[in-house]
């Protein structure tokens, strides 16, 4: 199911979202036999990050999960070396709090056999870092425009729910070179203990992911799809062909999934693409790009 985005060839559309099994050459290796069209690392940013203690993850109702993991990585330094001899189609999340961070991260990854960048503006729950920066639509614009200057890969900026329009943000990653959003990240959340009163997560405030949150991505998705010019990628409770579907449907020309790895498996590929092959048959679509967008038309 060849599929292109952003400049980048796919062998399907389904992509390994940011955060899911993301920081091991022998994992990225393995997603790819499995049946991934391409995989997101983690995000990584330029010196190594603890993350917050445990616990970091809570299941909840509806296939959802809210995690605070912290954006713990092994650092720029440390996953260059992982990575060094990387054949598997990676495309690498990265996440600072200045321009500088994101150039030293940038020129550092450019030259190794990767596809490209997806830049991290939408973590909701780590201060000074990804959500906070979404929100300031000049540092948006500096950081895109430079890792462009920087770089002729292409790059994924992933937008998320914040205090800003998401179509603002968006607009201005477009205006300053980006190659293609990528819509949502997870969304501010938290569970409280009702026997102890206490906050699950040790850093209280995570982010919901999952089924709960697919209704919000494909309200987002259309609604970038009528304002911006560039391609998006569908982020957000994927479970199934159908929730991919409705994501293409709205306007997405290729989608992410995390969730369903911890639930399903990573047979979850295979299950989602022919899924989506005996729909297009039985709708008599000749490829992925017939269903891109058709709930515009009415």
């Amino acid at each position: 199911m060849p599929t292109k985005i952003g400049g980048i060839e796919l062998k399907n559309p389904i992509i390994v979202a940011s955060g899911i099994l993301g920081l091991s050459q022998s994992i990225f290796n393995r997603l790819h036999q499995m049946g991934a069209g391409a995989i997101v690392s983690k995000s990584i940013s330029l010196f190594p990050r603890e993350g917050y203690r445990n616990p970091t993850i809570v299941s909840i109702k509806d296939n959802s999960y809210i995690n605070a993991v912290g954006l713990a990585n092994p650092g720029l330094e440390s996953f260059t070396s992982e990575i060094s001899d990387n054949n598997a189609p990676l495309i690498v999340s990265i996440v600072g709090s200045t321009v500088q961070d994101f150039t030293e991260i940038v020129n550092k990854l450019k030259n190794l056999n990767i596809l490209g960048f997806e830049l991290n503006l939408s973590c909701p729950h780590v201060d000074k870092m990804g959500m906070e920066i979404g929100d300031d639509p000049k540092a948006v614009y500096d950081i895109v425009k430079n890792i462009k200057n920087n770089s002729s890969k292409p790059l994924f900026v992933k937008v998320g729910i914040g205090n800003s329009s998401i179509i603002k943000t968006a607009k201005v990653a477009e205006e300053a070179g980006a190659n293609c959003i990528t819509a949502i990240n997870t969304i501010r959340a938290m569970k409280i203990d009702i026997e102890t009163g206490f906050p699950i997560l040790e850093n209280k405030i995570g982010g919901l992911s999952g089924a709960s949150i697919k209704p919000i991505g494909v309200r987002c998705v259309y609604e970038l799809k009528k304002n911006i010019g560039i391609p998006i990628i569908g982020c957000g409770g994927i479970l199934s062909h159908e929730d991919a579907v409705e994501y293409l449907m709205a306007g997405a020309s290729a989608v992410q999934i995390g969730s369903i790895l911890g639930f399903k498996g990573l047979n979850s590929f295979n299950e989602i693409l022919k899924g989506l092959d005996k729909y297009l048959k039985i709708k008599r679509y000749s490829n992925i790009e017939d269903l891109v967008g058709i709930a515009h038309r009415y």
